[in-house]
């Protein structure tokens, strides 16, 4: 007894199943039409031997198969994407890096004033330089200078069977390499010191000094030179000479940025620990210019679009030209940090790359010296791997210093750095 419509209609003869019971055929092969050009490149591009008019089955993405156009158009659009994104800023979040974002090795100059071969005291000198060259950490070897000549076995060895350590990533990698292809950056110190630890400036606060990035670059021989010896001619006095600088010292240094609850409490040290001279060979030249076998100091870094409070390190010095990305997440320009419509007068290094511009200034603020101060501010163990780091290095012989960086021990006298006045 039929229970539906349908198969009554079925039993009365009214409805013919004939076409819907019977699977569909496909068109023949053959066609008297002329196909479109879309029809036989779509033919020509999927190989099949099928009919090109039925419509195929939706797929999902992971088992759909891209045809040779699609590929092409997928290719297309992938070089597109990635021009819009060499073409875009950095992201505007995560620009503070918190941790040990830079180490390498530090080396300290003097120069002598002008028309004078020698310094006695630090009223005769001129100018306090920081050298600053930057490292890979110990736990990735020496991957600069890769077209430099190969490394000496011995060095190479000792790097790959030194073990990880914590603190590691404060641990600059040895120069395996003898070249002068090294990223570097010269600053120059506007008291002719550091600031002393244990010293205080006005209102009872920590030192303070200023330093300004005055050289950088990736060739050595470039703060070699403007270190070297120079003449140079002026109107009233004729031809006037200025000495050599002095390496005073040499060490290893680590910039840490602290990992605070509040933005507004973050911090940016700068630790080192002295290789030469040892600790039983600093003199009184090390310790007029304020330099401990182990210190550190916070750094901040000034908005070049904010008033100048107090005096300039040099009114001749052009300040830093960053990026707008910078200037928006770093010192927050637009209003969006700070009450000011430039932003923050002062930040803490959120990253390196604020220090590879030429007039970049700096806030050097007294922190604390010593081996266990040393580790309080860099923290993590980072202070002990880098005094067990330069105590190695202090076994290499004051000639090979000077080979690290190229100096010729007949322009630059070795007296300095073994605690003389020179």
């Amino acid at each position: 007894m039929p229970t539906t419509r349908r198969q009554t209609a079925i039993k009365e003869g009214k409805l013919d199943t004939s076409e819907t019971d019977a699977k569909p055929k496909p068109k023949s092969k053959k066609s008297t039409s002329t196909p479109s050009r879309k029809q036989a490149t779509d033919k020509k591009l999927k190989g099949s031997k099928g009919p090109t008019n039925v419509k195929p089955k939706p797929s999902s993405k992971r088992n759909r198969a891209e045809t040779p156009a699609e590929e092409k158009g997928n290719e297309r659009s992938a070089k597109t994407a990635k021009v819009e994104e060499d073409n875009e800023e950095p992201p505007r979040n995560g620009v503070y890096k918190v941790g040990t974002i830079e180490r390498g090795h530090i080396y300290f100059f003097y120069r002598p004033k002008v028309e004078l071969e020698e310094a006695h005291s630090i009223d005769e000198v001129k100018n306090f330089h920081i050298l600053l060259i930057p490292r890979p950490p110990i736990y990735e070897g020496d991957t600069q200078n890769k077209d430099a000549k190969k490394a000496e076995p011995s060095i190479t060895e000792e790097v790959e069977m030194k073990v990880l350590s914590p603190g590691a990533d404060a641990d600059p990698a040895p120069v395996t390499r003898r070249t002068t292809k090294q990223h570097y950056r010269l600053l120059t110190v506007g008291k002719k010191k550091l600031p002393d630890p244990h010293g205080h400036g006005p209102g009872n606060r920590k030192e303070t000094f200023w330093a300004t990035v005055t050289s950088l670059g990736d060739d050595l021989n470039v703060p070699v030179e403007g270190l070297g010896p120079k003449e140079y001619e002026t109107k009233t006095r004729g031809t006037r000479h200025q000495a050599a600088a002095r390496l005073v010292a040499r060490g290893g240094y680590a910039i840490v940025n602290t990992n605070p609850r509040l933005p507004s409490q973050r911090e940016t040290h700068l630790g080192y620990h002295v290789s030469h001279p040892s600790a039983s060979d600093m003199g009184d030249v090390q310790k007029s210019l304020g330099i401990f076998s182990s210190s550190s100091f916070v750094i901040q870094v000034k908005n070049p679009l904010a008033p100048n409070t107090g005096p300039r390190m040099s009114a001749s010095t052009k300040e830093a030209e960053y990026p707008e990305w910078i200037m928006k997440d770093v010192f927050g320009a637009g209003g969006s940090r700070g009450r000011e419509e430039y932003g923050l007068r002062f930040a803490s290094c959120e990253t390196p790359e604020l220090l590879d511009y030429l007039g970049a200034q700096l806030l050097l603020i007294a922190s604390r010296d010593g081996e266990q101060g040393l580790e309080v501010s860099l923290g993590e163990n980072r202070g002990e791997a880098l005094i067990q780091a330069e105590n190695e290095d202090a076994k290499l012989d004051v000639g090979e210093i000077f080979k690290e960086l190229g100096l010729d021990p007949d322009e630059f006298s070795m007296e300095a750095i073994e605690g003389e006045w020179a």
